[in-house]
């Protein structure tokens, strides 16, 4: 009979004769560190920097409404080219990006880059 081991911890697997992991964290555990090898594909950049874009937004916007500088965004890694969604104003004048739930809007005030964050509001759909 042939004794297999657990691809992940190399503990002695019993049952099936197919069985590749001992337990569902072992399986887990080894596929991510199977697709963390893998070479970087467009998509998981994208999804990479839009889950940091939604990240630095919610670190600075904790009031629901508030204006930083987009210096301040860039230097943290924000990039404002990836986003998830828009939402424009009723009269159409701005348009506010979102990644997920934080927007933003991009504004100059003395001379000095800045965007207004946001939080999206109920009335927004």
């Amino acid at each position: 009979m042939l004794v297999k081991y657990c691809l992940c911890c190399d503990k002695e697997l019993f049952g099936r004769a197919d069985k590749k992991f001992c337990n569902s964290y072992c399986k887990s555990s080894f596929h991510f560190q199977k697709n963390k090898e893998k070479e970087s594909s467009f998509f998981t950049e994208v999804d990479k920097q839009l889950k940091l874009n939604r990240r630095v937004l919610k670190e600075f916007n904790k009031a629901g409404k508030s204006t930083v500088r987009k210096e301040v965004l860039i230097k943290e890694g924000f990039n404002p080219k990836f986003f998830t969604h828009y939402w424009q104003t009723r009269d159409k004048q701005r348009t506010y990006l979102f990644c997920y739930e934080y927007g933003f809007i991009a504004t100059t005030d003395n001379n000095k880059s800045k965007f207004v964050l946001v939080k999206w509001q109920k009335y927004m759909n």
